[in-house]
């Protein structure tokens, strides 16, 4: 596939887009401290607020002394699940309501894991006085049984948590076939059996998430009814707005700082009630939430059980994949659990008997707000079984992926994917790849020398359309954006495509941030930047065409002397231009100047040539269906490799990432820098999960033991290995210049496992803890 419907897709020369070090409009604000989040916000007069939170895995309080909360100086309101407001306030129908119909509570007494909300929020002069208040309400809380071990959780006599009105106790079953697998494994020279276990792991945000309101008369929107002014409810504006009732134009915020982990799209509670009590105060209202909150999963916990049958060259003949998923606390995605049956990496090999059997388990453990999506659907799964038959059949892991990888087309396609290819033959150069049998390499040191390598696609998710304007505004090109920040920089990735298409240097183009403004770059899942521009890709022509018209109407009919706008400014005698005599199809634009193109020596800067011109252009669409939203891994495009090296002590159990290496083809790169970060924020993941990073709880309570910075180890800048990367561009995909995504696709769980096992000999469920290796060694 390629960018053949969108304008100039197939474009062979680039002076802004892919460049690297072009500076983020807002990193000098995010570098600087001056980049202001919700947490952030004081309004004048402002008060604190803070929810009750339980201190047990599962509860219910059934008492709390409001009165003697209320009798604390500084203490302005007590709510609890008694009041008509925190009963009317609710969700229904899947979205946020403030009053109306019969919607399900939006907070109730009972919480679902511990430092849950429960129906209980003072509001104070401090957040020192809520914690007061907090204490003074003595609350009363009633234990329930709890599962924060899901193989207890799935057994029969297991406590049922929660409704499940789709399944059977704790349990939905979830599954998907295809083929015969029985038939495919009598077809197998030979079968293997493996369990694959992937922990549960955390997404620190490093801005939590908070929010602080006010209600106030707006003269230009009427004041028979107040407007929100609400700050830390970024992108989320209208859907908060939406629970009060208010248009769009009734809510504002001016603050488009968004703090968050990785791919995390749900708004906590601290974010929407804050309105609400602002409205009984009279005054402006704030929520935060502390660090120690904001223990959520990236991942949720999994374990499967894997029975592969493959011929003794290593080709795959039946796939029987059993797991046991914990559904953690709602909200939680299905992506992350039974979705990756029809996303999953089996569906990219040549094996057509494909059995998975998914009991996806209700939990207390935690939240997952990130949609599951650290490691897309299950991955190393696979990679696990890669290596495990290389391992068996003395062969590399590279050459068995390379096997059963199928064609372009469909899982009969036996023909090469040139992408993967091209990543292959480019990271064996990067790494010196040399395969080498389980333990057979020792370092000079004396520790031992691991390696492992990883495929996996690089998608874009196609679940967005996007609503493009662009302005000429006295001489200059703007493009008016409600961001927001998020990090990825997506906004300056479509600056820089407008740039190119238009012909006019990065640094001259104005991106005005308003959150009144429709177009946002940010889309589902990795549908953002490469999809947005090609978007704006267009629009960026259409305003470009505006231009080249405004010059030549300019250059052959100037205002008359005294008019405004012109060659030679107000009042003054047009003079002849080079554009004079010619039309727009004679002209173009380089580097913010117009020229012609018969002799470009003649050329006028792009202020000049338009004079007041003032013009808009406007585009709303999406690019083509992306080939993966399409397949599902059944048809490839672009794709992307990752391998790593580790050394192993086997005295003391100390595993080192030496290195990762990367090569990437996201089909043409739009802004360099903010790709090359992705690539190494995912791989810290990697290496933060398959080496340190767990949570461990209380049988008896059920609550964690490590939800704080000392003990749970989270990876450092000082603990990162070196990632070497390598970028390719092979046009393959379908949005902006024949750009796909690459989102979260190389974060992995078990890359490092599978050296760690290459070195040793012996598998290590992650994380790989010397206590954990020394075990698998026999040593302890």
């Amino acid at each position: 596939m390629a960018d053949t419907v969108g304008v100039n897709g197939e474009r062979k020369e680039f002076k802004v887009v892919g460049k690297p070090n072009l500076p983020g409009r807002l990193s000098y604000a995010l570098a600087a401290g001056i980049a202001k989040f919700g947490a952030d916000y004081v309004f004048e007069d402002m008060l604190e607020a803070k929810f009750l939170r339980s201190p047990y895995a599962r509860a219910k309080v059934t008492k709390v002394d409001v009165a003697a909360a209320k009798k604390i100086p500084g203490v302005v309101d007590v709510l609890t699940w008694e009041d008509e407001d925190l009963k009317k306030f609710g969700r229904g129908g899947g979205m946020m309501m403030f009053g109306g119909g019969e919607p399900a509570p939006y907070v109730d007494a009972e919480a679902d894991m511990e430092d849950d909300e429960v129906a209980v929020i003072v509001v104070a002069e401090s957040e020192e006085i809520c914690d007061e208040a907090l204490k003074a309400l003595d609350p009363q809380w009633e234990q329930l049984p709890f599962v924060i071990d899901i193989n207890q959780g799935r057994k029969p006599d297991a406590p049922v948590i929660r409704p499940n009105p789709q399944g059977k106790g704790n349990v939905t079953v979830a599954s998907a076939n295809q083929g015969d697998v029985e038939a495919g494994f009598k077809q197998a020279d030979q079968i293997i059996e493996y369990d694959f276990n992937m922990p549960a792991f955390c997404g620190h945000i490093p801005n939590p998430p908070a929010s602080a309101a006010y209600w106030y008369d707006d003269p230009y929107y009427g004041a028979e009814s107040p407007s929100l002014h609400i700050e830390g409810a970024v992108q989320r504006r209208d859907s908060v707005g939406g629970m009060y009732g208010l248009p769009s134009e009734k809510v504002k915020q001016e603050g488009l700082f968004q703090g968050g982990k990785y791919c995390d799209w749900g708004l906590r509670k601290t974010q929407e009630i804050t309105p609400l009590l602002a409205k009984r105060a009279g005054r402006p209202v704030r929520m935060r939430c502390l660090r120690r909150e904001m223990y959520d999963f990236n991942m949720n916990q999994r374990f499967t059980h894997l029975k592969v049958g493959f011929k003794d060259d290593g080709l795959i003949t039946a796939i029987d994949d059993f797991s046991v998923a914990d559904a953690g606390v709602p909200p939680v995605s299905t992506l992350g659990t039974s979705g990756d049956q029809g996303y999953g990496p089996y569906f990219t090999t040549r094996c057509l008997n494909i059995k998975q059997t998914m009991e996806v388990v209700n939990s207390n453990r935690g939240k997952m707000y990130t949609s599951g999506q650290h490691c897309p659907f299950n991955w190393d799964a696979l990679t696990m079984a890669i290596h495990l038959i290389a391992e068996k059949l003395g062969k590399d892991p590279i050459d068995i992926a390379t096997l059963n990888l199928h064609g372009p087309t469909s899982q009969e396609d036996t023909a090469p994917v040139p992408s993967y290819d091209a990543c292959v033959a480019e990271g064996k150069k990067l790494m010196d790849w040399n395969w080498h049998a389980t333990g057979a390499k020792k370092l000079p040191d004396g520790r031992l020398h691991g390696a492992s390598f990883r495929y996996q696609m690089c998608p874009r998710h196609s679940f967005s359309g996007y609503n493009c304007k662009l302005e000429l505004r006295g001489g200059k090109v703007h493009m008016p954006t409600q961001g927001p920040c998020t990090g990825i920089y997506a906004v300056e990735g479509n600056a820089m495509v407008v740039a190119e298409e238009i012909g006019i240097k990065y640094e001259d183009l104005s991106i005005d941030f308003d959150y009144r403004e429709t177009f946002t770059p940010v889309g589902g899942g990795s549908d953002g930047t490469t999809a947005s521009a090609w978007a704006t890709k267009e629009c960026a022509n259409i305003l470009k065409q505006k231009i080249l018209d405004a010059a030549i109407e300019n250059a052959n009919n100037p205002p008359a002397p005294g008019g405004f706008g012109g060659v030679g400014g107000v009042g003054a005698k047009p003079q002849p231009t080079p554009l004079q005599g010619l039309s727009a199809a004679d002209i173009d634009i380089a580097d913010g100047e117009v020229f012609v193109k018969a002799d470009p020596s003649k050329k006028i800067a792009l202020a000049q040539a338009v004079g007041s011109a003032h013009l808009f252009a406007t585009y709303s669409g999406r690019p083509p269906t992306a080939l993966w939203a399409v397949g599902m891994g059944k048809l490839l495009d672009t794709m992307n490799i990752a391998m790593c090296e580790v050394a192993v002590d086997t005295e003391t159990g100390l595993v080192e990432i030496l290195r990762f290496g990367v090569v990437a083809d996201p089909g043409k790169v739009i802004r360099l820098t903010s790709l090359e970060s992705q690539i190494d924020q995912v791989m810290d993941f990697s290496a933060g999960c398959q080496l340190q990073e767990d949570y461990f709880y209380d049988a008896k309570t059920g609550v964690k033991l490590n939800a704080d910075m000392f003990e749970y180890k989270k990876v450092s800048m000082l603990d990162m290995p070196p990632v070497d990367k390598k970028m390719l561009e092979t046009r393959a995909g379908n949005a902006a210049y024949g750009s796909n995504g690459i989102s979260h696709s190389l974060a992995n769980t078990h890359l490092v496992i599978c050296a760690i096992q290459n070195a040793i000999g012996v598998w290590v469920d992650p994380p790989a803890t010397p206590d954990k290796v020394l075990k698998a060694l026999g040593k302890a």
